[in-house]
């Protein structure tokens, strides 16, 4: 039963992709903004989207061309260690999950819901860094 579950949730997702593909690449994203993002499903451990649009919010850490990004995915779970960086944005708090930092096309940026100040975006900036160059 598990194998046909997941094969529908598979098809639904290629569903959306393919719309996505579709669509103009004209989203006008900064750095130190986040989004909600159609992420997808992925395989093993890596994080993944929920909802109809397999979707979660993205922390938008650098900009790579006007199409292209850099991005950090959200939970709303208190998380901690090196690979995480408490968030807040909204007046909510989050954390963003380094471990699982990727390259996006601007056309999976739904729609923009926050952004990080100056001094917060720095200092994520700075535990990734650290992560990367540890």
């Amino acid at each position: 039963m598990m194998i046909v579950e997941n094969i529908i949730k598979l098809l639904r997702w290629f569903e959306v992709k393919i719309l996505l593909s579709e669509c103009p690449a004209n989203i006008l994203f900064k750095e130190g903004e986040i989004w909600w993002c159609e992420v997808g499903i992925n395989v093993g451990v890596e994080i993944y989207g929920k909802g109809e649009l397999f979707s979660r919010p993205i922390l938008i850490i650098k900009k790579l061309s006007k199409d292209f990004l850099i991005g950090v995915p959200l939970t709303s779970k208190k998380k901690e260690g090196s690979w995480f960086a408490s968030v807040i944005y909204n007046e909510k708090e989050g954390t963003a999950v380094l471990s699982q930092v990727r390259a996006f096309d601007g056309r999976r940026l739904i729609s923009r819901i926050g952004v990080l100040s100056e001094t917060h975006f720095a200092e994520v900036k700075a535990v990734f860094y650290d992560l990367l160059c540890r």
